[in-house]
């Protein structure tokens, strides 16, 4: 997001947490400042003289020890920057929610803009925070006149991913034949250049409260695989494994997380979430907003180059 806005012409203000990685700000040329989406006297601070507002950050993990502190997190953080910005007088505001806060088709159908879940509905403690942190960012928009725009990623992927988020970590162990067998389900995968993009085009073209889907191609996990495999030079795998298999191996995963504090590579949730594809239509974003994304595979390629680049990839 800071690359295509400095690329854009903008002057770009960074909020980063104390002790995070800087790695992929580095020779930006913006102002970087330490800081915590929790704290309102902060942001306050460095919001002044700000015309717009990107709300990217996000407790993105989809497991903790305490499931509640991730959605104390986005949900308190949220209403921190969102403040901060009606304070400060913010002109224009895209907020980056996530998928996760719709329902997917149960039939492998992909799902829109008007498939909402509720806080009761959503799988997992991060689907529930972006649930509510969106309805937030909503009764904001009616009550007190926020000039948000929503925007809802699918499932980024491509270069640069540090951390590495859940889906670099799966690009990751298969890259490396740690996958020999996976679940049947599917998702949709994004280049995250198309993502930051997309926020830009929100900014310009969105209309304040409503969401759009910045989504790419939906795909099987199988297929997935099968083209990291080929990037790799590895035989794709063959083998689906039914759920139930997998659960007690997650159950023991998320035990022996609770004594590293490393998180799991399989949770329950996650096994519960790949019940059904979850497959979603950028249809909205394309027709309002002139959004457009690449094939999957390039963000792929991308991706698994620059693991490999970054010694990732032994």
């Amino acid at each position: 997001m800071a690359r295509e806005l400095v690329a854009g012409g903008f002057v770009v203000r960074a909020l980063v947490r104390t002790g995070s990685s800087r790695a992929n700000l580095a020779g930006l040329g913006i102002d970087i400042v330490d800081g915590d989406m929790r704290d309102g006297a902060t942001l306050r601070e460095q919001m002044k003289g700000a015309r717009y507002l990107f709300h990217v950050a996000a407790d993105y993990r989809l497991w903790a020890p305490d499931p509640n502190e991730i959605i104390a997190n986005n949900r308190e953080g949220t209403r921190a920057v969102m403040q901060a910005a009606l304070s400060a007088g913010v002109e224009r505001i895209v907020y980056t929610s996530s998928v996760a806060t719709l329902r997917v088709g149960t039939d492998g159908s992909s799902s829109d803009e008007t498939m909402p879940h509720d806080d009761t509905s959503a799988i997992g403690a991060y689907k529930r925070s972006k649930v509510v942190a969106e309805r937030l960012v909503e009764r904001m928009v009616r009550d007190d006149k926020l000039p948000a725009v929503i925007v809802n990623p699918s499932t980024p992927i491509g270069p640069r991913d540090i951390r590495p988020t859940p889906t670099g970590r799966i690009l990751i162990e298969a890259a490396t034949g740690r996958m020999p067998a996976y679940v049947d389900t599917g998702l949709n995968l994004v280049h995250v250049d198309d993502v930051a993009r997309g926020h830009l085009t929100a900014l310009r073209r969105g209309k304040i409260g409503e969401r759009y889907i910045l989504g790419g191609e939906n795909m099987t996990l199988g297929a997935m695989l099968g083209h990291i495999a080929r990037l790799a030079g590895r035989k794709p795998p063959t083998v689906t494994l039914p759920r139930s298999l997998i659960f007690p191996l997650a159950y023991g995963a998320e035990m022996v997380a609770r004594i590293t504090g490393r998180e799991p590579f399989v949770t329950a949730d996650g096994l519960r979430m790949a019940k059904y594809k979850m497959y979603f239509s950028a249809a909205k974003a394309e027709r309002e907003l002139g959004y457009q994304a690449r094939p999957a595979i390039e963000g792929l390629r991308d991706a698994f180059d620059w693991f490999r680049r970054e010694g990732m990839l032994r």
